[in-house]
């Protein structure tokens, strides 16, 4: 039987959003990379590499939601034991207009025909995976890497928090094999470059998928003998690396503004962040397409 191809993606919980896709070989090493919107993009992408053979792919977003209200039990787990480090999950329940049909992460499942067993080894199948906590173990970090835009983070503080990631993921992710790949080196041109903060955001959900091929390579290799599987299949699952020693002691995050006329907030986006000045760019994102998907 030949190897899977391994597939990382990024994925916005609606189509206006960038998704960030990535493949690499069964070894690790990455082949391509980018960024799409549309669930035709993201499956075009997936079966150019792939076709019809193996996948293991890794998927940043809520695959099964089916709890009414709350958080799920995974997410609950992720914020027992990586909260600390910055790095608990977004809520998923059903009051979210973008899972009330069942969510965008199942229904690309189906499209590409993976499967949701985590206890199966099937030639085409998928995992829910969360980048932030999966980097605390990976980078022995003592809190998240700042590299998401958020209210009063500069345009130089970005920077240098990309200039870390990218660094790191050099470092600690050699299967990857990123150094040398035409555009990985396009994506560190862009990031030293950049006098935006859009323009680090256009390549920050792109990073995010090759990195989730890391998390795809990690549990085609070890599966759950290295890799924690938190919560279950019924109720949703997220799959972070199993710590081989110790995680250093919790840091402290950088402290931001508050914010407190949420009315003077001039848009939507805006008024989000104004009332969650937590949450990233990308969580702002995905609100506001839920919320103009209950309007449209």
């Amino acid at each position: 039987m030949s190897e899977p191809t391994l597939v990382g993606i990024d994925l916005a919980w609606g189509e206006r959003a960038r998704t960030g896709v990535a493949v690499a070989q069964a070894t690790g090493q990455l082949v391509a990379s980018g960024s799409v919107r549309t669930d035709e993009e993201i499956t075009t992408f997936v079966n150019a590499h792939a076709g019809p053979g193996g996948v293991v792919a890794a998927i940043d977003a809520p695959l099964i939601v089916r709890n009414a209200t709350g958080r799920r039990f995974c997410e609950a787990e992720v914020q027992r034991l990586y909260g600390r480090y910055g790095a608990a999950a977004y809520p998923s329940n059903l009051t979210n207009p973008a899972f009330a049909s069942g969510t965008r992460g199942l229904r690309i499942c189906s499209l590409l025909q993976l499967s949701l067993d985590t206890a199966a080894t099937a030639r085409r199948r998928a995992i829910e995976v969360y980048p932030h906590p999966a980097m605390v173990v990976l980078f022995e970090l003592d809190y998240v890497i700042p590299y998401k835009s958020k209210q009063g983070r500069s345009l130089d503080s970005l920077k240098a928090a990309f200039r870390r990631l990218t660094g790191l993921m050099e470092e600690r992710l050699p299967e990857l094999q990123l150094v040398d790949h035409p555009r990985w080196q396009e994506i560190r041109r862009q990031c030293r470059a950049a006098q935006r903060k859009s323009e680090l955001g256009a390549v920050e959900d792109e990073l995010d998928a090759i990195f989730c091929t890391y998390l795809a390579y990690l549990w085609h290799r070890s599966g759950p003998a290295a890799n924690d599987v938190l919560g279950d299949d019924a109720t949703g699952c997220i799959v972070v690396p199993r710590p081989r020693r110790p995680l250093p002691q919790p840091g402290r995050p950088a402290p931001l503004p508050p914010v407190t006329d949420v009315l003077q907030a001039p848009d939507l986006r805006a008024a989000i962040a104004a009332a969650a000045p937590h949450l990233s760019r990308k969580e702002i994102e995905k609100i506001h397409e839920a919320v103009l998907g209950a309007l449209n």
